[in-house]
């Protein structure tokens, strides 16, 4: 789940990996080496219950997602506890819980509360070109308010200017390649990969000067293509446009668009203050920063709902289904993705082992298109973040020869956890969030397996194009 803007990098920077070391002193905790590939079934059932369902039992699936999500995630906790005992299996739970979960949970509530209070009036009618200006400067603002941000403030929006339109499942396609994922690709408050490395050494502007290019050679294709798709449906539409009502491009809510930035500065806040304060829950570290983050984010979404009318968020659509949704598959995703990670991060020593050890070649140098495309792969089904961290310990760990000697594997790491979040919808959490929102404002957007025959056709010639261009 390479989720998100911000909460895997401060839940890893802050929790993860400290934790995880403090851990294997004292607490119990799964050790990854020890581990076979049947430990990672649950998760790829949640996968395909999330793939499939919806279409072969669509009322079951509505009625009942969140019985499922719980269901597989006892098909990881039941024999974990038999196996290896009540206290690690707690232990492993409470650590995803409070490092991984709830700072996930809290973001996307404070984001997706904020963004439901500004609302773009005007005439923004859903025309190829209306609707690749809105996509270009969604990609534009991704990589400084986040993926997830950009993506919340500006789907609504987009899905308004397209409802007339009988085509318009594309627009929400390309809104997620683009906007929700490699648009937050040039700075560390894009997506968390790029924020957990600002944090190892990363200077802030090296993604702006190396991935630059990259992401052009992703992003100006896309819109190109998006453009020609776009105007070839717009003339097979049965209606016409509707008319100019002449109002003028206006923001309403702008108390939520400072909101915004405040969501922004309370992550950043938690990820460089360090005063060194942090609580033991059985053996899993919160520390201050995490706490004081999560209070100021339920501050602000407090805020947000008492400083916005109810009209204005009827006017929007809003709704907390997209948001329930989520929470709930999230949960049993979350739980069941544990083994899998452990397995990850057990390096050449777990069942994985020779698959991570492809990067490096006979001579021992680097393989960068290994490390792109085993880093992108992965994190379009796990966690990017932690993904990301694996891969930059595995190469060197060290943010000076990476950023120096070893500046394009950082590239071909960096641009894998970026770009390939895209590939699927458990890819990065607005993927997941966007999909719901298009459906509950009736879009009826792909199945599971669907979407990633999307991404393999339109993404997969441009991921092969960066290969031979960069690495």
């Amino acid at each position: 789940m390479r989720r998100t803007s911000f909460f895997v990098a401060m839940s890893v920077v802050g929790g993860l990996a400290p934790s995880a070391a403090f851990a294997a002193d004292v607490a119990p905790h799964l050790d990854g080496a020890g581990l076979t590939l049947m430990w990672a079934l649950p998760f790829a059932g949640i996968l395909l219950s999330i793939a499939v369902l919806p279409l072969l039992a669509p009322n079951l699936w509505h009625r009942h997602f969140g019985k499922i999500s719980a269901l597989w995630a006892l098909g990881f906790i039941v024999p974990c506890a038999v196996v290896f005992g009540p206290g690690l299996t707690g232990f492993e739970i409470l650590h995803v819980a409070l490092l991984d979960y709830v700072p996930f949970i809290i973001l996307l509530l404070a984001l997706y509360t904020v963004s439901g209070g500004v609302r773009i009036k005007g005439d923004l009618v859903g025309t190829p070109g209306v609707n690749t200006a809105m996509l270009a400067f969604g990609t534009a603002i991704a990589s400084w308010m986040g993926t997830t941000g950009a993506a919340m403030l500006l789907i609504r929006p987009v899905i308004q200017a397209n409802l007339w339109r009988r085509h318009n499942v594309h627009v929400i396609v390309f809104f997620i390649f683009l906007v929700a994922n490699i648009g937050g690709s040039l700075t560390p408050l894009g997506d968390p990969p790029l924020f957990l490395g600002f944090l190892k050494g990363v200077s802030f502007f090296w993604p702006m000067e190396h991935l630059f290019f990259p992401m052009l050679v992703m992003a100006v294709p896309l819109l190109a293509v998006f453009y020609g798709l776009d105007w070839l449906l717009f003339r097979r539409e049965m209606k016409r446009p509707p008319e100019p009502k002449g109002e003028r491009l206006a923001i309403e809510g702008w108390s939520n668009v400072v909101l915004l930035g405040a969501i922004v500065a309370s992550v950043l806040l938690s990820g460089v203050w360090r005063p060194g304060v942090a609580f033991d829950i059985y053996h899993v570290s919160v520390s201050l920063q995490e706490i004081a983050r999560n209070v100021l984010l339920l501050g602000i979404v407090w805020l947000s709902w008492r400083l916005t009318g109810s009209d204005a968020r009827a006017a929007n659509g809003f709704s907390w289904f997209p948001m329930v949704e989520v929470a709930k598959l999230f949960a049993g995703i979350f739980v069941t993705i544990i083994p899998a990670l452990a397995i990850l991060r057990a390096g050449t020593d777990g069942a994985l082992g020779p698959l991570v050890g492809s990067v490096s070649g006979s001579d021992g140098q680097p393989v960068n298109a290994a490390y792109f495309w085993l880093t992108g792969i992965l994190s379009s089904f796990l966690d990017n973040a932690p993904t990301y961290l694996i891969f930059f310990n595995l190469a060197s760990g060290d943010a000076a020869e990476l950023t120096g000697s070893l500046t394009a594997t950082l590239v071909a790491i960096s641009a894998g956890a970026v770009f390939m979040g895209a590939n699927t919808y458990i890819g990065n959490a607005p993927n997941f969030m966007v999909r719901a929102i298009a459906e509950q404002r009736g879009i009826r957007m792909p199945s599971f397996f669907g979407y990633m025959v999307w991404s393999a056709v339109v993404l997969g010639p441009l991921f092969i194009l960066v290969t031979l261009v960069f690495f």
